[in-house]
């Protein structure tokens, strides 16, 4: 076969080509990064899109963790406070009865209404424009305290024994979901007290509540000997068991029209007794945010809004009241819950302090104050518990955005004390390319003339 000189030229200035692509690329390589487009390298390239796309996952949960643990800390701080300012009420409650006259209880109650504000303004307590115990409403401020006195039912909070025996259980233990926590307090036209189950209607002797029950708890009476306790079950109001609280109470506790005109006459020792409802002049506070959660997701896989909840909302901190009846809210019959039950319950206390009852601050109001405190107790815990998750987290996301990082070097950085072998090389290479190919092809016409 004849090699003609313009094939031989051919073939050299291809594979010289050649040679200098391999130098570009070589060149291309010394920014710092081995991959400029899909063909440098398909499969290196598909895995650094997978890794970039995994980095950016990664920031944005760490830049969630970081704000969730922001917020978390800032609640936290605003329900230090607010317990304080409880405990302080609690404190002050406990010393408000026995010797006490009635200036020294009016005094403690100036003091106690001082904290209950305070732990209200720290309901309201802010980041930036956002407040912290508002649910998703969270641009408008949670809690204001009414300036004037409003007619409150009041509420007789059970210990876990009373609970026990009123709900009717059959397992002894701590109180149990749907168990009666709180009866309604009633006052008769005999001057006495009475409490009401607000589920069945069945209306009690104070006597009984307070100790009459411990007996037949033990067997020392039994339920079917008609001398019992007289006036155990003195009555049943099956009006108020059927249209519920909500029918004659708002979600904060105040009193309206049908609730100002209930009576009932029960019968105690054979005589004729009637009772209505008792209320309280008080301050009220009102909830104005709602109870949704708000999540910030802080791991890749499903979504799981109960763990990634990192906000607290009125119903959180303040719990439920009597006056909160999640039933007919999950119905859609009821406004509640109020979101501000603790609070107003407080200034239940505040107000039988400031008319000097010292027999009811020895009972109902140590309990009413321990509840409220308890519940804000309660919700710190659980808040702190979630921040301890995200703060585990974050540590969890840094370690891997580190690892991500290492990969993404891996596959994409240049190993430049390899490049710098490589390019040599290429370019000697390159250079013995031009200097062969000087010499060894066919002179031109010119030459030969």
């Amino acid at each position: 076969m004849r090699v003609a000189s313009m094939m031989m030229t051919g073939r050299y200035l291809k594979q010289l080509n050649r040679t200098y692509e391999s130098q570009t690329k070589l060149m291309e390589q010394s920014d710092g990064d081995k991959l400029h487009r899909p063909s440098d390298d398909a499969v290196g390239y598909s895995k650094f899109l997978r890794y970039g796309s995994n980095k950016v996952e990664n920031e944005q949960y760490q830049a969630n963790v970081k704000t969730a643990i922001s917020w978390m800390r800032n609640s936290d701080s605003a329900l230090t406070d607010m317990s304080d300012r409880i405990k302080t009420v609690v404190v002050k409650s406990n010393a408000a009865q026995g010797t006490m006259t009635e200036s020294d209880m009016k005094a403690i109650a100036g003091e106690m209404l001082v904290q209950v504000q305070q732990a209200v303004s720290d309901g309201n307590a802010q980041i930036g424009d956002r407040y912290l115990f508002s649910g998703q409403n969270d641009l408008i401020q949670p809690y204001a305290m009414s300036t004037d006195y409003k007619a409150r039912g009041i509420p007789k909070t059970l210990d876990d024994k009373q609970a026990e025996f009123f709900s009717g259980s059959t397992t002894p233990g701590p109180v149990k979901s749907g168990d009666i926590t709180q009866m309604l307090t009633l006052k008769g036209d005999d001057g006495n007290t009475y409490f009401m189950n607000t589920i069945s209607g069945d209306i009690y002797t104070e006597e009984f509540v307070e100790e009459g029950y411990k007996a037949v708890m033990s067997d020392t009476v039994a339920m079917s000997d008609p001398n019992y306790l007289t006036g155990k079950q003195a009555g049943t109001s099956s009006t108020f068991a059927s249209n519920k609280v909500h029918h004659y109470f708002n979600e904060y506790g105040v009193i309206n029209t049908e609730g100002e005109g209930f009576s009932e006459e029960i019968t105690v020792d054979g005589k004729k007794v009637t009772v209505k409802l008792a209320t309280i002049k008080q301050h009220i506070v009102t909830y104005h945010g709602d109870k949704r959660e708000f999540s910030m997701v802080k791991e890749n896989g499903a979504v799981q809004p109960a763990s990634d909840s990192v906000n607290a909302s009125g119903a959180d901190i303040a719990g439920y009241s009597i006056f909160d009846n999640e039933e007919a809210y999950a119905s859609g019959s009821y406004p509640g819950p109020s979101g501000a039950a603790a609070f107003n319950d407080l200034l239940t206390v505040v107000a039988k302090c400031e008319k000097a009852d010292d027999r009811w601050m020895s009972s109902d109001g140590k309990h009413l104050a321990e509840n409220s405190f308890n519940i804000v107790n309660t919700a710190q815990s659980k808040l702190a518990a979630r921040q301890q998750v995200y703060t585990d987290c974050q540590d969890m996301l840094t370690t891997m955005n580190e690892q991500i990082t290492q990969d993404i070097t891996d596959v994409h950085s240049t190993d430049i004390a390899k490049l710098s072998v490589s390019l040599m090389e290429a370019q000697t290479v390159y250079q013995l390319s031009l200097s062969v190919g000087s010499r060894i092809l066919p002179p031109t016409l010119a030459d030969y003339l």
